[in-house]
């Protein structure tokens, strides 16, 4: 992997900044932020403080403007423990030469903090070269003073050329080490395929959705295995298949990497054959934290991101996940039964409508309704089976 001047260290210190921009209002920002310290928290860092600046669009040179970032500066020293500043929005490379040369510290965009985190969670080799193609990918256009230099396996004749300056080889170098993971992930890509075709004809139901919403708990409560789940934003990088029978309905369960807002797009492109899990899938599970302030925002950011993979119109069953949680957020202790009861009924029978029909209202932690969501998601199998292998659709009744 990548030996960065730039690599997280657990227990540091943070600031967080955020810019109100291109129509954003500040609470919008601000809900940016606390998902931005999630993500710190997720990868050992403490957050200390936030600074948010309306501007039309980001100073060139600083990102923020020369007050602001005297503001941050003045507190850093103040403070003294803090050691990285984190930045919402993707950083250009000049622009974090700028910053720290200013404010003294280690500075990062959201980009480089969820490389970071996806660094650290990727276990199984593909992963790991997802997250190295990434991480090149990201770096490529800001070599300048993102490290000191790379280590050289070569040497003497022949590697460098006349007059060629140190940057243009570290660049040569990263655009060799791009080209050599991109075959190397062409090679898993083609192992993947064929373990998909020697799976059978199974129908595929992959769960998708929003990072931390839950997905990997459900696949535990309908799979009866144990998937690694956590309180923590990308718990699951590599993609998880388990054999699941229903009623003697068999069909083929994946569980995949969550999606954020703001994605690195470098991510997007490295993780390409993890998603094909998604793009060659039947049905979609797609969970919803319910008890997310933002969760209309989170189920649209996942939509858009179906959209680009083209799997936009697949069959799709939506799962309102924690149930219990939103029952906690939203109803004090005093609130009647009865309104209780017509708050819930408005809720499901708006998404009812919206989903027409596909969506099914759970508490995972707990397996509450998971009978109903048995039923739901075994009535769409069979309904696929009927369409994609009818031959073998009689047996499953």
């Amino acid at each position: 992997m990548i030996d960065k001047k730039n690599a997280i260290k657990v227990d540091e210190c943070a600031v967080l900044v955020g810019l109100v921009q291109n129509g954003q209002t500040e609470v919008q920002v601000n809900e940016y932020l606390d998902e931005l310290e999630f993500l710190a928290e997720t990868a050992g860092v403490k957050t200390l403080r936030r600074y948010t600046q309306k501007m039309k669009h980001p100073d060139s040179r600083t990102f923020v403007g020369k007050g602001k970032l005297e503001e941050i500066k003045n507190y850093i020293i103040a403070k003294g423990s803090i050691t990285i500043v984190i930045f919402d929005d993707e950083l250009t490379g000049s622009q974090i030469q700028n910053i720290e040369k200013e404010i003294g510290v280690k500075t990062i965009d959201r980009s480089d903090l969820i490389l970071d985190i996806f660094a650290s969670r990727a276990k199984t080799a593909q992963a790991k070269t997802q997250v190295e193609l990434a991480q090149y990918q990201y770096i490529l256009p800001r070599l300048k003073g993102m490290w000191k230099h790379l280590e050289r396996q070569g040497g003497g004749v022949g590697t460098r050329g006349p007059g060629e300056t140190e940057i243009e080889t570290d660049r040569r170098i990263v655009k060799d080490k791009i080209s050599l993971l991109k075959k190397r992930l062409e090679d898993y890509d083609r192992q993947a395929f064929t373990q998909r075709k020697e799976r059978g004809e199974f129908i595929r139901v992959a769960l998708v959705g929003y990072t931390n919403v839950g997905k990997s708990t459900i696949m535990n409560g309908l799979s009866k295995s144990e998937v690694f789940a956590e309180n923590k934003l990308f718990a699951t990088l590599d993609t998880t298949t388990r054999k699941v029978v229903f009623e003697q309905t068999p069909f083929l369960l994946s569980d995949t990497v969550g999606f954020i807002r703001k994605l690195p797009h470098h991510l997007v492109e490295s993780f390409k054959s993890t998603l094909d899990e998604v793009r060659e899938a039947d049905v979609l599970l797609h969970v919803v934290d319910i008890s997310h302030p933002q969760y209309e925002e989170q189920l649209a950011v996942v939509n858009k991101t179906l959209a680009e993979l083209n799997c936009a119109d697949k069959p799709t069953i939506t799962i309102f996940n924690k149930m219990d949680q939103f029952a906690k957020i939203t109803f004090d202790e005093w609130l009647e039964e009865e309104i209780k009861q017509d708050i819930l009924r408005e809720l499901k029978e708006r998404w009812e409508e919206s989903t027409k029909g596909n969506c099914v209202f759970v508490a995972a932690i707990d397996r509450q309704n998971f009978d109903v969501l048995r039923q739901t998601i075994l009535n769409k199998v069979r309904d696929m089976y009927q369409i994609r292998y009818p031959y073998k659709a009689e047996f499953f009744y």
